[in-house]
């Protein structure tokens, strides 16, 4: 199946070629969009259930419709890898590879608990989807850095985890962020990843398997 393929167009998709009714597409459209707002708020604790309440529609509509949470889920996460993917390629043809980095690391934050999230749920199932990921993160970088926009003292690695750590939790110590934590979290990193930069590092950068 070409992961390519939205994730409503493929659910809908019988091997007939024939045209979905109107009302059947809308329940798709709308379950679709309730797996991704499960995922994001529910975390790996999303249920069949609970997909179908969001979406407005009964238990029996939903797996009529998609079959069962295990296909709608694999549909949504081949969806958001090539979102995830087609993102990377548009910022690497950026003319300025610090906003190409910067615009893919805002895009990838917003995408990525929702995107592990369902992955966990389903058994971890990224595969080589990880690796693309990984090239196009480390493409990002090093065009970055050998354009002189990046210190040159932070790899790749070290920035997938500096990513992951921008997109915190609603809660710390008693105090509450915003919607918008993350942005002012990842703004912060951003700072800090540009060239020269402040003097090394300390241990070792992670290394990839």
């Amino acid at each position: 199946m070409d992961v390519t393929w939205p994730a409503v167009d493929r659910l809908l998709d019988d091997g007939t070629g024939h045209r979905p009714r109107a009302d059947a597409r809308r329940n798709v459209e709308r379950l679709v969009a309730a797996a991704h707002e499960a995922a994001r708020e529910a975390g790996t604790e999303i249920t069949a259930h609970d997909v179908a309440r969001r979406a407005g529609v009964g238990i029996g509509t939903f797996y009529r419709r998609v079959g069962s949470l295990e296909e709608l889920l694999k549909a949504v996460l081949d969806e958001l890898i090539a979102e995830i993917n087609a993102t990377g390629d548009a910022c690497l043809a950026a003319d300025d590879p610090w906003e190409g980095f910067r615009e893919f690391a805002a895009s990838y934050i917003r995408r990525r608990n929702e995107l592990c999230d369902i992955s966990e749920t389903l058994g971890d199932v990224l595969g080589n989807s990880r690796a693309d990921l990984r090239d196009r993160i480390r493409r990002l970088v090093e065009r970055a850095q050998d354009a002189g926009a990046m210190r040159a003292d932070v790899g790749w690695t070290d920035v997938a985890f500096l990513l992951v750590s921008a997109a915190t939790g609603p809660h710390t110590l008693g105090l509450r962020g915003g919607e918008e934590q993350w942005d002012r979290n990842l703004h912060v990193i951003l700072d800090g990843l540009r060239a020269p930069g402040s003097g090394g590092l300390p241990g070792e950068p992670p290394r990839a398997p």
